[in-house]
This record gives structure tokens, C-alpha cells and sequence, in this order.
């Protein structure tokens, strides 16, 4: 199977045969690097990174990633280019596509970030791929299903649970939790999202979701009740995310603003904290995509756990983008 060239903005746009085929990558590079092999696939090769947030795993996986390829991947920020001067995302796209091999960014900024990397994929002849935007985030999903195969070989009918959960660092995008909810399903996941009424996710994504579910013999379940939800789950993901679904459209004003605040702190106990985890199967598996809000979204006693595979999560970042990227500009 050949998928070099292709973009990567959700994996909804990929087949399954597209997704396992990448998946036997990561798992065959993997080993390879486990066992001290060097490779040169990407030598010589640029991947340009663009991030208008902050990033520890997809920054550091990604450029790591690149470098283990023998390529080399730029840095770069809003403040470090043109783009802070206006420069429009035709002439962007048209000129990194045409300097590098490949083209990353991370936009998370609501009902923006989406549309501004269908933009550059747009005018860009070259793979363009999506470090999280505003409604997506597959470089965390298929770490994530990466990991779930690793514990359970046999990830069909699992009951996985994704736990909206209280938090105070900052509105968080809904696109981890968007990217769980579409994918898993389509791999013979159960799935059950619970969060309080406030905190929907988005309506199209939802449709979306189960007819994902419908088409291949899943479950897919929302509560908004959190005992329900964590009741005899295989695993456990607790997130939070800002309610800008609550909006029929979000628009960033003050007004908005504060009836997302008010809303979040209607939750406070919306935690996994041990009395809530011990509704969940025996050793069920605790997943976060982190950063976490610890003592907010999920006590230090869960995350810390024999049961915690947080940092196997964090690790196949590495793995998958290294899959990824020989594939896509291999």
C-alpha cells in the first residue's frame, strides 16, 4: 500500500486498511529502533512544523521522529514567520510546499484552526498533517489505539469510556475526545462518552460517530451521569474539554466567556478520583492524552497507578509519528 503524499487532517478521511497498514509500520519501526537500528528513510528531507499553541508530546515526538528518519524538522511559530504580518494562507502554503517535503501545524483556535489547515493542504503539494486543530487530533488517536492494542491484543468490545472531567488550566479543544469518539467504534471499541449537559460535543461529530458505530457493530453511548459511565469500562480516559458545543455557534466574547465559566463550576466533582474508578472493571486501564490537570481531572492515587498506561500512551507519540512520517514522506 502506497500513502505517500497523503494528507492526514482526521483519520475519518482514511480507511482501515490505510489505518492498519500504518499501524504495521509503527509496530515493524518500532522493534527495529527497540533493537538499536538506524534508518535514513527521510534523509535530507524537511518537515515543516507550524505551532500557533503550545506542544510538549507532538513537538518533541514529531521533531524526534524526524531526526530518527535522518530528516529534519523546523520549529516554527506564528511569531517566527510572515504569518504574523498577514502573509495569507495561499502564499503559506505555495511556499513551504514547494522549500520541504512535508508540512505539520498545530491550530487549536475554535472554528479557525480546522478551515485554515484544509487551506494550506489546499495549496501545498505536499503532505499536510494535522498536529491538532479545533475539531481533530489524529496524531493522539492512533497513539492511543497503538497502546490499546499493546494491553489488549483483542481490543474488540472493550468498553472504553471517555470522562469529561473538571479543569481550571484552560479552555481545552474538543478534539481529543471528537478523535476517540470516531475512531474507536470503527475498531470493535464499545464506546461511552459521559459528561454533564453543558459539555456536548459537537453535533455533526456525534452523527458521525454513530454511524461509525452502526456500520461496524459498536456501541456508542452518552450519559450524563459519570457512575454510569465508568461502570464496567476496560478503560478509563478522563479529559476535559471546553463547552463550546454548548453554542449553536461560539463566538469568543466576554458574555460566552463567563457562561463557560459558570458552567465548569457547576462540575468540580467531576473527577476519577479512586471511589469513581472502583466502578470500572478489575484493573481497568487509566488513559490520558496529558497534560493532566492532576487533582482537578484525575487524582494522583488513579494516574499513578499500576493500572496507569499514561506513559506508554505518551511514548507511542514517538512510535507513530515515526510510522507516519516515512509513509506519508517516505
Amino acid at each position: 500500500m502506497n500513502l505517500k503524499g497523503k494528507d492526514l487532517i482526521t483519520f475519518q478521511d482514511w480507511t482501515k486498511e490505510e489505518i492498519n497498514y500504518l499501524l504495521e509500520t509503527t509496530l515493524d519501526l518500532k522493534k527495529r529502533y527497540k533493537n538499536g537500528e538506524v534508518f535514513d528513510y527521510l534523509k535530507q528531507r524537511t518537515l515543516f512544523m507550524i505551532f500557533f499553541e503550545q506542544s510538549t508530546r507532538t513537538r518533541n515526538s514529531m521533531e524526534a521522529a524526524m531526526t530518527q528518519l535522518g530528516g529534519h524538522a523546523h520549529d516554527l511559530t506564528k511569531g517566527k514567520m510572515q504569518i504574523s504580518h498577514g502573509e495569507t494562507v495561499k502564499d503559506t502554503g505555495n511556499v513551504l510546499g514547494r522549500m520541504g517535503e512535508g508540512i505539520a501545524i498545530r491550530n487549536c483556535f475554535h472554528e479557525l484552526g480546522n478551515q485554515y489547515l484544509k487551506d494550506i493542504a489546499k495549496y501545498a503539494d505536499v503532505p499536510m498533517i494535522s498536529m491538532q486543530d479545533d475539531i481533530y487530533h489524529p496524531l493522539q488517536v492512533i497513539a492511543d489505539y497503538l497502546t490499546i492494542k499493546e494491553h489488549f491484543p483483542k481490543s474488540e468490545k472493550l468498553k472504553v469510556t471517555i470522562l469529561w472531567a473538571y479543569a481550571t488550566s484552560h479552555a481545552k479543544p474538543l478534539s481529543v475526545p471528537q478523535s476517540q469518539v470516531l475512531f474507536f467504534p470503527r475498531f470493535g471499541m464499545d464506546v461511552t462518552v459521559g459528561m454533564p449537559e453543558e459539555f456536548p460535543l459537537q453535533d455533526d461529530i456525534v452523527e458521525q460517530a454513530k454511524k461509525n458505530a452502526a456500520e461496524n457493530g459498536t456501541n456508542l453511548t452518552f450519559t450524563h451521569n459519570k457512575e454510569e459511565a465508568v461502570k464496567g469500562a476496560d478503560i478509563v480516559i478522563p479529559k476535559n474539554w471546553g463547552g463550546f458545543g454548548y453554542f449553536d455557534k461560539w463566538e469568543d466574547t466576554d458574555e460566552n466567556k463567563a457562561i463557560m465559566k459558570e458552567n465548569l463550576e457547576k462540575h468540580p466533582d467531576w473527577i476519577l478520583d479512586e471511589t469513581l474508578y472502583s466502578m470500572a472493571n478489575k484493573d481497568a486501564k487509566i488513559m490520558h492524552a496529558l497534560p493532566a490537570d492532576r487533582g482537578k481531572e484525575v487524582t494522583d492515587e488513579v494516574l499513578d497507578s499500576p493500572n496507569s498506561i499514561i506513559y506508554d500512551e505518551a511514548e507511542n507519540r514517538l512510535h507513530t509519528a515515526r510510522g507516519l512520517l516515512k509513509e506519508l514522506m517516505g
